[in-house]
């Protein structure tokens, strides 16, 4: 896990870590915006083939949205296309509006994005002069908490700073979410700074700097094992020899000779006598089916 920096998209921080640990085999799991910081999953060499299955986990953000001025890229790097004077937002409103954006949501994801949109991301399509309008999705914002509300003016006009906090599921845009926000209480909105504090069961207390892995790089020892990540993230049951030739051959293992029970739903890894990780299972039909094995 990465702690990445303002100013790099996700992509700068993979060819960092490229040059980092040696290895041109390295991925990441969930985009990270350039002015967003905070936990990128990273996986290196035969990690990179769980990375999908962290995409499905809920992640935390910290994000700051301000009211009265809505963007192109609905956030602060993108031209203003509109102010509006805030000063007549409540705090009530803004509660009131926070709630609207609270449970299952059908949310259309942000113009500058990374979707392709018959083969192209749409971000490249609007840098392009495009009129982008991508098709709205479910998503699930589990929690959208406000800490702190702030009123000042920009160009003689009000706006309000909210800190807020929301934890929501995977592709949901939180730049989206500030510029429904500001649409909602009829004065635009948009998203000033963005923190990811949690992927799954990762968080800031975990990631790393790249300062932080060059300086790991030179002990030997970079980031978290596939085994602990996935015990982490997912849970683990082990298996004995026999079993394990069987799952190195990727054969189910039936849910009845386990020593271990296994939840009937969710991902889990499966461990070796050896201690190391064979493969990422489901249990389906009485059996541990296979979705990722490692030789």
């Amino acid at each position: 896990m990465v702690d990445k920096p303002a100013g790099m998209t996700s992509h700068d921080v993979v060819s960092r870590v490229r040059r980092i640990v040696g290895s041109r085999k390295v991925g990441h799991a969930g985009t990270l915006d350039p002015m967003a910081t905070g936990v990128l999953v990273l996986g290196v060499e035969r990690a990179t083939r769980l990375l999908g299955h962290f995409l499905v986990t809920d992640k935390a953000y910290d994000a700051t949205i301000r009211l009265g001025a809505a963007t192109v890229t609905d956030d602060v790097e993108g031209e203003v296309l509109a102010r509006t004077d805030a000063s007549g937002v409540t705090d009530d409103d803004v509660r009131r509006g926070v709630r609207t954006l609270t449970g299952p949501l059908q949310q259309r994801p942000s113009a500058v994005s990374a979707i392709k949109v018959a083969g192209v991301r749409a971000h490249a399509r609007v840098r392009a002069g495009e009129d982008v309008e991508l098709a709205t999705r479910p998503v699930r914002v589990l929690t959208f908490e406000v800490h702190d509300l702030r009123r000042s003016y920009d160009d003689g006009l009000a706006v309000i700073d909210l800190d807020v906090s929301v934890v929501c599921t995977s592709g949901t845009y939180v730049r989206a979410l500030a510029r429904d926000l500001g649409a909602h209480l009829g004065v635009g909105g948009h998203l000033t700074a963005l923190r990811r504090t949690r992927v799954g069961p990762f968080d800031l207390a975990q990631a790393r700097t790249l300062d932080q892995l060059t300086a790991d790089a030179a002990t030997g020892v970079v980031g978290v094992p596939a085994v602990e990540a996935v015990r982490g993230a997912f849970g683990t049951v082990p298996v004995d020899e026999a079993q394990a030739v069987a799952v190195l051959h990727g054969n189910p293992v039936p849910l009845s000779s386990l020593a271990d029970e296994v939840s009937a739903e969710g991902l889990v890894g499966v461990i070796g006598p050896d201690g190391t990780l064979l493969s990422l299972a489901e249990p389906r039909d009485g059996s541990l089916r296979h979705l990722v094995v490692f030789s």
